[in-house]
């Protein structure tokens, strides 16, 4: 039986209603935390999230936010700690990925990667500061890979993710010493069977023979939120080794 570590603590997971927001959100709810979890349009999905980590003996709350929003963040943040009366941990997973080649990029496509993955961050984690400096809480930010290395065909998602790398070791430096800011930095993750060749030929140029899976990420996100509170301002490659 793993250990409940974040028994008495609460967690915040944006984007957790899906994919690795939801297993994120699972596994901090399976390590004891009380979880809330956004969702833009995914209202059923976030409801069987919820049920699951109920059904854990953990609380847990689902919220409605789109984290472009000032407004709909700190409307969110009220209520996630109004509901949990704390907060120890956020995880800014909310993010957009988009493929399309670097002279077809237009004005809009880049400025809604931008308001997604680096303002959502940004906004989640000012309205929070205040709680988590109560709590010496923890920030997880869930970068990537391309945020490391460049890709041409996504260059509006990796400079995004380049943003948020570096505005995680910004906010290490300006929360210190009450709160930790940390960042996951995923590689390619298999989360179905639809990716085809695509998933075939990363695996095959990633030194441990393999792709990432969501747990691969929550390890990553459960170090951060849960290990050494003298760890800060670190960007984590979870990716087999395929950026080296």
């Amino acid at each position: 039986m793993q250990t409940q570590i974040l028994s008495g603590k609460s967690a915040l997971v944006t984007g957790g209603a899906r994919r690795i927001g939801r297993a994120i959100a699972l596994a901090l709810g399976k390590a004891g935390a009380d979880v809330t979890i956004t969702c833009r349009d995914s209202r059923a999905d976030a409801a069987q999230t919820v049920r699951e980590i109920a059904d854990r003996g953990r609380h847990a709350l689902a919220l409605e936010c789109d984290v472009r929003s000032e407004a709909s963040v700190r409307a969110a943040i009220s209520a996630a700690i109004a509901f949990h009366g704390r907060l120890d941990v956020v995880v800014n997973n909310a993010a957009v990925f988009e493929s399309v080649p670097l002279e077809q990029i237009s004005l809009d496509q880049w400025d809604a990667v931008f308001e997604t993955n680096v303002r959502g961050p940004f906004l989640v984690a000012r309205e929070a500061l205040e709680s988590l400096r109560a709590t010496h809480g923890r920030i997880v930010n869930i970068g990537s890979l391309g945020g490391m290395r460049p890709w041409a065909g996504h260059a509006h998602y990796c400079s995004s993710k380049a943003a948020l790398h570096m505005l995680t070791q910004a906010m290490a430096k300006a929360f210190a010493p009450e709160v930790t800011v940390n960042c996951v930095a995923p590689g390619w993750i298999e989360m179905d069977e639809s990716a085809g060749d695509d998933a075939a030929h990363f695996a095959a140029r990633t030194p441990m023979r393999r792709n990432g899976t969501a747990e691969d990420v929550v390890q990553g996100v459960l170090f951060f939120a849960t290990g050494p509170g003298f760890v800060t301002g670190q960007i984590l490659a979870v990716d087999g080794g395929l950026g080296l």
